[in-house]
């Protein structure tokens, strides 16, 4: 396993990351237009900004395939994807490790907007809830969020 940071090249890998996780997960949890606005949210155009910020890293397995992303903005993680075929190795435990680690270097708090499916397991990880939010997106949908921290430990 190699977690390293994205490059240019790799915007199209991420991007495909990104949408097919989108595609295949959120419409058990969210209806089309927030699914939409998630999709446009992690535009071709959005990646490549934070590639070219040093925001973005990969993860490929011992096959040599990239199957996982995470973005680390300052102290907050944002775009954690696992490939859906690849969930359930522990690929995504390993990106939010890294992401968590590499964050708790230089702060003491990381923040994370955790959507639906991800919520359960950021509680597990000892994340607490901030807010509770709401955006309406197409056709009158909403897309619900939580947002949630994590202090550092004196341990950690």
């Amino acid at each position: 396993m190699i977690i390293c940071k994205a490059d240019e090249k790799h915007a199209d890998i991420v991007y495909d990351i990104t949408v097919k996780t989108i595609r295949s997960i959120y419409p058990k949890y969210y209806p089309s237009g927030a699914v939409n606005y998630f999709l446009y949210y992690h535009r071709i155009e959005n990646i490549r900004k934070d590639i070219a910020s040093g925001s973005i890293y990969i993860l490929i397995n011992g096959n040599s395939e990239t199957v996982g992303t995470v973005t680390i903005k300052n102290n907050e993680i944002n775009r954690l994807f696992v490939l859906p075929e690849h969930q359930g190795n522990g690929y995504g435990s390993l990106l939010l490790d890294f992401a968590e680690k590499r964050i708790f270097e230089s702060y003491g708090k990381i923040v994370i907007s955790a959507s639906l499916p991800a919520k359960q397991i950021y509680l597990r990880r000892g994340y607490t809830e901030i807010s509770y939010n709401t955006i309406k997106t197409d056709n009158g949908d909403f897309l619900c969020y939580d947002e949630m921290k994590k202090i550092k430990n004196k341990d950690v």
